[in-house]
C-alpha cells in the first residue's frame, strides 16, 4: 500500500520506512525542510513538503494514500517548556488526517507513549482507556486525549489503532533518552539513579519497534492499542551501572530533590516505575521481539562513542 509517514526521518521512523519498502509498500514521507526533503527522495520516497502545523496539507496526504502512520511530534517545542502548543498542533493533525480517511476503512496508526499508565502493577494495552483524575490534571493529558481521539475514528470508517512505544527505542544511532543520559553522566562526572534505583523502565530494540509498527498499519483492527514492549522493565540502576561502568565513571544514588538538578527536563522520567507488557500485542499480531536488550546494547558501546 502507499503509506503517508509523518515523522519519517526520525529515529523510528527512518527503520520503519525501510520495514516497509521491505515488505512491499511505497511510502511517503511529510518533509518540513529542504534537508529532510532531500533524503527522503534520495532514500526513493516520495515526499511531500509541510509540517504538523498545516493541517490542510496533512489532510491531502493522508486522503492520497491508502494508510497512515503518524508518527511526528513537535519534541522540540514540547521540550522547551510548550508543552500544550505542541500538543494542541498534534490534536489538530489527527483531526485532520482522520476527517481525510473517514468512510475508507484505511488503517491509521498513532504513535504515542506508555509512561505513567498504571500504578504498582505493570501496564497493558487496556489501561489508559479511561482517564483518571490524576492524568487530567497533568499537562501531558493533552496527548493521552489525542490517543483515545484516534481510537474513536473506528466510529467514522477508520481502522485506527494507538501504538505505545517505551521510552527508550534503542539500538545503533539513538540520540534520544540512552544518548541523552550517557552526555548527563559525562557532564555530571558518575552515572546516577534515583533512590534505590528499582524503579523499572520498559524498551524495545529500533528493529523490533518498526516491525510492529508495520504490523499494526497491515492488520491492527480498528480501536486497538498495540504495545511495542521488547522488555518489561529493566531497573533504572541497572541502566546506570551499564553507563557508568561503559564511561568508567562511578554510579551512584541522587535523592528525589536532586532529580531535575542533576538530569534537566529528563529528571521528570528519571524516576518513574512504568513497566508495561505486550501480551495482547503479540497475540493479535503474531509479534515476538528479536532485537538484544537493552543493557546488551548498552555494553556493546555504540551508546559511549
Amino acid at each position: 500500500m502507499k503509506v503517508f509517514v509523518t515523522g519519517a526521518t526520525g529515529w523510528i521512523g527512518t527503520a520503519l520506512c525501510a520495514e516497509l519498502v521491505d515488505a512491499g509498500h511505497e511510502v511517503v514521507g511529510l518533509a518540513r525542510s529542504e534537508a529532510t526533503a532531500t533524503a527522503l527522495a534520495n532514500a526513493g520516497y516520495g515526499v511531500v513538503r509541510g509540517d504538523l502545523a498545516n493541517p490542510e496539507v496533512l489532510a491531502q496526504a493522508a486522503a492520497d494514500a491508502e494508510g497512515v502512520v503518524h508518527l511526528g511530534f513537535q519534541h522540540e517545542l514540547a521540550f522547551s517548556g510548550d508543552f500544550a502548543t505542541a500538543a494542541a498542533v498534534d490534536r489538530a493533525a489527527v483531526e485532520a488526517m482522520g476527517a481525510a480517511l473517514a468512510g475508507s476503512d484505511r488503517p491509521f496508526v498513532l504513535a504515542s507513549g506508555m509512561l505513567g499508565l498504571s500504578e504498582g502493577r505493570p501496564a497493558t494495552e487496556r489501561d489508559g482507556l479511561v482517564p483518571s483524575p490524576e492524568a487530567r490534571l497533568n499537562p501531558a493529558s493533552t496527548r493521552s486525549a489525542t490517543a483515545l481521539l484516534a481510537l474513536s475514528l473506528r466510529g467514522i470508517g477508520v481502522r485506527s489503532s494507538v501504538l505505545r512505544y517505551p521510552p527508550t527505542v534503542h539500538g545503533r544511532g539513538d540520540h534520544g533518552f540512552m544518548a541523552t543520559f550517557v552526555a548527563i553522566a559525562r557532564q555530571q562526572g558518575f552515572s546516577a539513579y534515583v533512590g534505590d534505583g528499582s524503579n523499572r523502565w520498559p524498551a524495545v530494540h529500533i528493529a523490533d519497534a518498526a516491525r510492529v509498527t508495520r504490523l499494526a498499519l497491515e492488520a491492527a483492527p480498528a480501536g486497538s492499542v498495540v504495545h511495542a514492549v521488547g522488555e518489561e522493565g529493566i531497573e533504572f540502576r541497572a541502566i546506570a551501572q551499564a553507563i557508568g561502568d561503559g564511561l568508567g565513571l562511578g554510579t551512584r544514588s541522587i535523592a528525589a530533590e536532586q532529580v531535575m538538578e542533576h538530569f534537566s527536563f529528563l529528571g521528570m522520567f528519571a524516576g518513574l516505575d512504568s513497566p508495561a507488557v505486550a501480551t495482547d500485542t503479540k497475540a493479535l499480531l503474531g509479534w515476538a521481539p528479536t532485537g538484544p536488550g537493552l543493557l546488551e546494547d548498552l555494553a556493546e558501546g555504540h551508546y559511549l562513542v
